[in-house]
């Protein structure tokens, strides 16, 4: 089954294909079997450990920041179409990131996210951990059918999430801080929302970071990443380039270290 990453991935790039031949076949930069990301993530907590319980006291202690302003970017977080990214990632990179504009960085960014969804999809499928809802009682910032029975570890949006950060930060790296920042806040939101643990938030960032390292190798994506930066460059100097609002307000919340203490100190 693809995972919900790579989906995306495929449908940002079913987006540029536009009038091209219904039999165009688009595909990731990775050949099939040539990684296997199990081998790299932490293995998932399992019940006894402390990873696992420390999850737990996470999902319980920040179901109070779903009223929040926090909690309201959690919930806006939760859509990670290619628009809903691009315009997540608008005030990190400083222009007004969309389809229209910026087709060849989403281009980049869907292949690559091929890859790295079948990663994740693939450690998820191995691990079958289920998500903390299922664990213990507690609302979440998305229709729990949404997610249906798919398992937790690693996070799926987190993947997806620092699959951009990762991309950008590399096409404009004099916003690497705010770029990053982001990426980390958008998983963040993850297990603010209640929808993943906190683990597998961590997780999802190792298992796109280490797909990624091979996924740049590759010349393809080489390619496409240099299309992708003349492209940005060009957005950031053109006078004429939207630029995104409420920015301010979003940094103020990115701001924000959500991690809550637990009993003993730790965070």
């Amino acid at each position: 089954m693809m995972s919900r990453v790579a989906l995306f991935g495929a449908v940002g790039l079913a987006m540029l294909a536009g009038a091209a031949p219904a039999q165009k076949q688009y595909s990731g930069y990775l050949t099939p079997g040539e990684f296997d990301v199990t081998t790299i993530v932490e293995p998932a907590p399992r019940k006894g450990d402390p990873r696992y319980e420390t999850d737990r006291k996470i999902f319980v202690a920040t179901r109070a920041l779903l009223k929040t302003p926090r909690g309201a970017l959690a919930t806006s977080d939760a859509d990670y179409s290619p628009p809903a990214l691009m315009r997540d990632f608008s005030c990190a990179v400083g222009v007004t990131l969309t389809p229209q504009t910026a087709p060849a960085l989403l281009r980049v960014v869907g292949r690559a996210g091929i890859d790295t969804g079948a990663q994740t999809n693939l450690a998820k499928n191995f691990y079958k951990r289920a998500r903390p809802f299922h664990i213990d009682k507690g609302e979440i910032c998305q229709p729990k059918s949404e997610l249906g029975d798919s398992f937790d570890y690693p996070s799926g949006h987190t993947t997806w999430g620092w699959t951009w950060a990762f991309i950008l930060t590399d096409l404009v790296p004099d916003r690497a801080t705010q770029i990053l920042n982001r990426g980390r806040a958008y998983g963040d939101s993850r297990f603010v929302c209640g929808a993943h643990n906190e683990s597998a938030v961590e997780a999802g960032m190792a298992s796109a970071s280490a797909t990624l390292a091979l996924v740049r190798t590759k010349a393809a994506f080489k390619t496409d990443l240099e299309a992708a930066r003349a492209e940005l460059a060009a957005l950031r100097t053109n006078l004429a380039s939207e630029h995104p609002q409420g920015c301010e307000a979003e940094q103020a919340l990115i701001a924000e270290r959500v991690m809550p203490t637990l009993p003993g100190g730790k965070r």
